[in-house]
C-alpha cells in the first residue's frame, strides 16, 4: 500500500531537488487515521494532480516513517502546531522507520502533549 500526497509545486520541487527532507501534515483526526499505526511500501508525492502518465510530476520514494513535531510555519498560522513530519529523504543509506515516533522540540517549552 502507498501513501499518496499531492503537494504545492514549491514543496514538490524542493523535495525533488533534495533540499526539503520532510513533508508536514497537521496532527488531526484525518491524518491520524491515515498515518498512525500504519506502514506503507512507498510514499507517492505528486506536484498537484498530474495526469496518470505524467512521471515528471510524480516522485515515488520508499516509506521511511514519521515523527510528531511542534513547528511554526506560515502555512499553519502564527502559533506552534503539532505536525506529522514525514521523512521524504532520497538517501538510500537512511534506515527505514516502520512506525512513527514522537519528538517534542525543546524550544517550544512543551513537556508533553497528547495526540
Amino acid at each position: 500500500m502507498n501513501l499518496i500526497l499531492p503537494l504545492k509545486g514549491e514543496y514538490f520541487d524542493q523535495i525533488k531537488a533534495g533540499t526539503k527532507t520532510e513533508e508536514f501534515r497537521l496532527v488531526n483526526g484525518y491524518w491520524k487515521r491515515r498515518i498512525m499505526g500504519r506502514t506503507y511500501d512507498h510514499i507517492v508525492l505528486m506536484r498537484g494532480y498530474p495526469k496518470r502518465d505524467d512521471a515528471e510530476r510524480r516522485l515515488v520514494l520508499p516509506w521511511r516513517g514519521w515523527e510528531i513535531r511542534q513547528i511554526c510555519h506560515p502555512h499553519f498560522g502564527p502559533e506552534p502546531v503539532s505536525v506529522f513530519a514525514i521523512d521524504v529523504r532520497h538517501n538510500k543509506d537512511v534506515a527505514a522507520q516502520p512506525y512513527g515516533y514522537l519528538i517534542v522540540a525543546a524550544e517550544t517549552g512543551i513537556d508533553e502533549f497528547s495526540i
